[in-house]
């Protein structure tokens, strides 16, 4: 049968998982009468709750004797690891674009990957039934967008589709709807414009690079990649290479598994430009080559761009540690992070002096919470710190730190206090322009360092109306000290159950992040101060009670409802001398120093260095 390998890039939200939905649909991979979950391929319990993608997920159809292999990729820039790997299993890619916003700044980075690699992209407008879409200028912005990013005269030479992923259809034209038709313009494309797999022969020794790690209860490890050339069977030897060309193990392909529409299939048998999943390996891993006995040079794999934001994983060492959680040891927090770091390529991991802590670095502060969301899930406690970035040395010995590109959509009533705000955290503004509807699309160029923590200050700033996008642009210089937190925190000097009453005194002081009836320990953070400095606070006094018998019945203690906090928000909010406590029941903020004279001993060591 003939194949066809495909990715759909494009920008958190245009619309990648929701059209591959009907493709699946359309193309006769899901029955008709068969119960199928909308956004079918986000099959993660993270990816459903958030609403985006966040794993590489292949699946196929069949169009005119045609297999296509379609994969479908995150969108946010924190998880572009994924992307970049993917294109290498692919010959072909959609790009698809948001009738409205245009192309983004994830749009842009996978777009250049894409044109790196010699893909010749296919343009799909998406959402053109919006009432605010702008056809013709994104396809003008699309097309500034190739030139900028060096493309060849073949790949200027770029298809253009419009229709809406969601109701099902595509056309040539942007008033050619024809739902009849559905989204058949859209396979012809594929079929017409993406070259058939560009592998090796069949009769060329077995290669293979590993692009999709995952684990299987039943199956072990799970590797999913594209056959380069040669012809692989089930229980046939195979050697795993790793990309320096170093023996890493040989072993036996125990089942290979094809994507057929939402289930995968074992076969007996697959060939050159096929996209298979294998089992039966213990150590291969993603970006090996896994090829014949008699093959001894590797494949070469794509260089993955470097993480920007580390963080550290410390041993729950609380009062209340292995209250909630069963995974709690420095052995087994190692283990799950080295195994996460295994399958996912923008992550590190490196251990620290202490042995009890590890040093995690990132792409974003987004990538580190979902890992910390997955591992509260599975029963881990840990106490991680805030993000920090990880700078650079350049060549004349001066310090380099990551540069982002951020672009934030805002009604044009707030972009002043945007623009103050992000020129308050070291932000050089690089474009200012309307993006339709009274909105107006701000660019700008900001260290890392500055936008830990902003999103939530952005939505405050704006009523809830901006939408900031961020990707990494480059090393440069350091920008020089940013302004911190302004307020101290409240914390308590005790053990114990907190109290209504004496958190009702307390409010004068700060608003409160915990509730009446809660496990406090002496040196958790139980509210912010409103003043700069830190303030230790009883939150265990109860009212004394006497036999005076008063007319008037005491009032009930009325609260003010804390605040609360989510996880990448506690992330940045807290401080350098600061920790979150994840567990699976509950998070707390915390005090490194949980004793109030080791604190003044390190704010004096502090001060003095």
């Amino acid at each position: 049968m003939n194949l066809r390998n495909v990715a759909i890039i494009a920008h958190v939200d245009h619309g990648k998982t929701t059209l591959v939905d009907k493709l699946l649909a359309q193309s006769g991979a899901v029955r008709d009468n068969q119960r199928v979950a909308e956004r079918a391929l986000d099959s993660n319990e993270l990816e459903r709750e958030r609403g985006i993608t966040i794993l590489a997920k292949a699946t196929s159809v069949v169009w005119n004797d045609t297999r296509i292999n379609i994969v479908d990729t995150p969108g946010h820039a924190d998880f572009g690891g994924e992307v970049e790997r993917i294109l290498n299993m692919v010959d072909g890619a959609i790009i698809l674009v948001d009738a409205s916003e245009g192309p983004m700044p994830q749009t842009k980075f996978v777009l250049g990957k894409a044109l790196k690699v010699g893909l010749r992209p296919i343009v799909a407008i998406n959402k053109i039934d919006r009432p605010d879409e702008r056809h013709q200028e994104v396809l003008n912005e699309i097309f500034d967008l190739f030139v900028s990013l060096d493309a060849t005269e073949e790949q200027l030479d770029f298809p253009v589709v419009y229709g809406s992923g969601r109701a099902g259809w595509m056309a040539e034209e942007p008033s050619g709807m024809d739902e009849s038709r559905g989204l058949q313009p859209l396979f012809d494309l594929i079929l017409s414009h993406v070259p058939e797999p560009r592998t090796g022969s069949v009769d060329e020794p077995f290669r293979m690079i590993g692009t999709i790690l995952e684990a299987n209860p039943f199956l072990g490890r799970i590797i999913t990649g594209r056959i380069q050339s040669g012809k692989l069977r089930s229980n046939q030897s195979v050697k795993v290479l790793s990309r320096d060309g170093d023996l890493i193990e040989n072993g036996r392909i125990s089942k290979i598994l094809a994507f057929r529409g939402l289930e995968r299939q074992p076969i007996d048998y697959a060939e050159a430009g096929d996209i298979v999943a294998i089992a039966g390996l213990a150590k291969g891993t993603v970006a090996d080559t896994f090829c014949d006995p008699q093959v001894t040079e590797p494949l070469h794999a794509q260089p993955i761009d470097p993480p920007t934001v580390t963080m550290t994983f410390r041993v729950n060492d609380s009062p209340l540690a292995g209250t909630e959680g069963d995974k709690v040891t420095s052995r087994v927090i190692r283990d799950r992070l080295l195994k996460e770091a295994e399958g996912n390529v923008a992550l590190k991991v490196e251990e620290t002096e202490e042995k009890d802590s590890f040093y995690v670095s990132g792409r974003g502060e987004l990538q580190l919470a979902v890992l910390i969301e997955t591992m509260r899930r599975e029963g881990y406690e840990v106490a991680v710190s805030r993000p920090r970035v990880v700078f650079r040395e350049g060549e004349n010995g001066e310090r380099l730190e990551p540069i982002e590109e951020v672009v934030i959509d805002v009604d044009e009533e707030h972009s002043g206090v945007v623009v103050q705000k992000m020129s308050e955290r070291k932000a050089e503004m690089v474009e200012l322009r309307p993006s339709g509807g009274g909105r107006q699309r701000l660019v700008f160029y900001a260290p890392t360092r500055g936008l830990i923590g902003y999103q939530s200050e952005l939505l405050t700033d704006t009523r809830g109306t901006a939408v900031m996008n961020r990707l990494f642009h480059d090393y440069q210089p350091y920008k020089g000290d940013l302004m911190g937190r302004t307020n101290g925190v409240l914390i308590a000097n005790e053990a114990g159950e907190s109290v209504a009453y004496a958190m009702f005194n307390l409010e004068d002081r700060g608003p409160m992040l915990i509730d009446p009836g809660v496990k406090v320990y002496a040196g958790m953070i139980i509210g912010i101060h409103t003043r700069d400095n830190d303030l230790e606070v009883n939150v265990l006094k109860g009212k004394k009670l006497t036999n005076v018998r008063a007319a008037g019945k005491d009032e009930a203690v009325r609260l003010t409802p804390p605040i609360r906090m989510t996880l990448e928000r506690a992330l940045a909010w807290v401080e350098d001398d600061e920790l979150v406590e994840v567990t699976p029941k509950s998070m707390r903020l915390r005090k490194i120093y949980l004793d109030t004279h080791e604190r003044k001993r390190f704010e004096k060591t502090r001060q003095a260095g």
